[in-house]
């Protein structure tokens, strides 16, 4: 990979001064990268979820794969209107409405378990995600103004890194509290009233842990709310619906939105999956709750990519980086697919490292030179974010037409060679 430090050293003006804010809050910098690390774990706790509420409910692959297709709809559902709202109420009382939001989400879980309805539970994690997607779209752009537009590319990494961190820890605690429950009986044995007494029982452990984000999503908020008024002169361009989806005329956008799509898909779909897929007896044949907590070491390689990457940033040219890294992602899952034992298990849990720059890389790169409409494009890229709705769905249904999780990999390896290609399409700057 050749050196072009002359792609990661942009020369677009300053992101404070196209926007006209200005930062007035030393400490903001840390709220923020708390904000990451918070909708990165509560993102990928429905990885942990999804095994559990397969099982209570005797779901198949597509059915289970409900529960990311309610929570990333909401990126399609809030996206534009969550970017409007941002741009009516400011950053900072934006990012508090999403963590109130999230609360509420995380509250819906104590009815949901109550009643023993799945459809209730997927109704709680599309309001869940309905703050995550209003808590996204303040923090990336928002990275933006925390330094110069020379090492954008760099910062938003960096900050992606406290996301992965959250997406490490997360799943770990997740699968010891939730996964593994004390029940000697599985759902398929039961019925009636002794069914919906399991599934109530056996939820309980779920309500327990969104309790305590609930607790912990009303102390940040109250911080947040702390900083309201610190970002000095924030200004956005005002801008029809029509307007803000004419930025997918322009090819580096466009392109950029769509691997968005592609790449949550791909990364989602894996970890969906994954807990089912290294259980198989071909793969680690390992329970349920210890193939819960190898999902860390998936969210942990994209945590040591993304230090790694935020420093490979600024000496080579992210398109060339961001298409090497997907071309690894495709030898990886192809390894996995077609071995056994330790080796499948453990290439498909490498594809995080390679996972590591992918999205703060693509949104940087398809975001160049917005300007005062970067709030704008943050709403449409939140909106491509719906992926992870979609492609795991498909994945899913592939894995049930077929009876093999190893044969609907296909799925994410379509994705990862298209990001490849985007990522040489976007080699020089805009």
């Amino acid at each position: 990979m050749a050196l072009a430090p002359e792609i990661a050293t942009s020369t677009d003006p300053n992101p404070i001064e196209e926007t006209g804010a200005q930062i007035d809050a030393p400490g903001l910098n840390y709220f923020v990268f708390g904000l990451f690390f918070i909708f990165g774990g509560i993102t990928s706790l429905n990885d942990v979820i999804i095994p559990k509420l397969k099982e209570l409910f005797t779901l198949s692959y597509f059915e289970a794969s409900l529960v990311q297709f309610c929570f990333f709809i909401a990126y399609a559902v809030v996206g534009i209107p969550g970017a409007r709202l941002v741009k009516k109420i400011g950053y900072m009382r934006g990012a508090v409405v999403g963590l109130l939001t999230m609360m509420g989400g995380c509250l819906l879980f104590i009815p949901a378990s109550q009643s023993a309805i799945f459809g209730v539970f997927l109704f709680a994690y599309f309001i869940l995600a309905t703050g995550v997607v209003l808590v996204q779209i303040v923090a990336n752009p928002l990275i933006s103004l925390l330094g110069p537009a020379r090492t954008t590319h760099s910062r938003l990494t960096f900050a992606q890194a406290f996301n992965s961190l959250g997406t490490t820890i997360f799943p770990f605690f997740g699968s010891i509290l939730i996964l593994g429950g004390l029940a000697t009986v599985t759902a398929a044995e039961l019925s009636g009233q002794e069914l919906q007494a399991y599934r109530t029982a056996e939820s309980q452990a779920i309500v327990n842990g969104y309790l305590g984000l609930a607790a912990a999503l009303a102390v940040v908020a109250g911080a947040v709310w702390l900083f309201r008024n610190r970002l000095k002169g924030e200004k956005h361009e005002s801008t029809s619906l029509a307007e803000g989806l004419a930025l997918l005329k322009r090819p580096r956008f466009g392109y950029g939105a769509a691997c968005i799509f592609l790449y949550v898909g791909a990364e989602v779909a894996i970890g969906s999956f994954i807990v089912n897929y290294l259980m198989q007896a071909h793969v680690l044949a390992i329970p349920e709750q210890e193939a819960g907590k190898l999902i860390s070491l998936y969210w942990g390689g994209a945590l040591v990519g993304r230090f790694i990457g935020s420093a490979l940033l600024r000496l080579v040219s992210p398109g060339l980086l961001l298409a090497t890294v997907a071309t690894g992602a495709i030898a990886l899952i192809l390894t996995s697919a077609n071995s056994t034992g330790e080796l499948a298990g453990y290439t498909l849990l490498a594809v995080g490292l390679m996972n590591s720059i992918m999205f703060p890389t693509i949104f940087s790169l398809a975001c160049e030179k917005l300007g005062p409409r970067a709030a704008d494009g943050s709403g449409i890229i939140n909106v491509a974010i719906a992926g992870g709705a979609v492609i795991p769905t498909i994945y899913g249904a592939l894995a049930d037409a077929t009876g093999s999780l190893s044969l609907a990999l296909t799925i994410p390896v379509i994705c990862y060679a298209i990001i490849a290609g985007f990522g040489i399409f976007a080699r020089k700057p805009a």
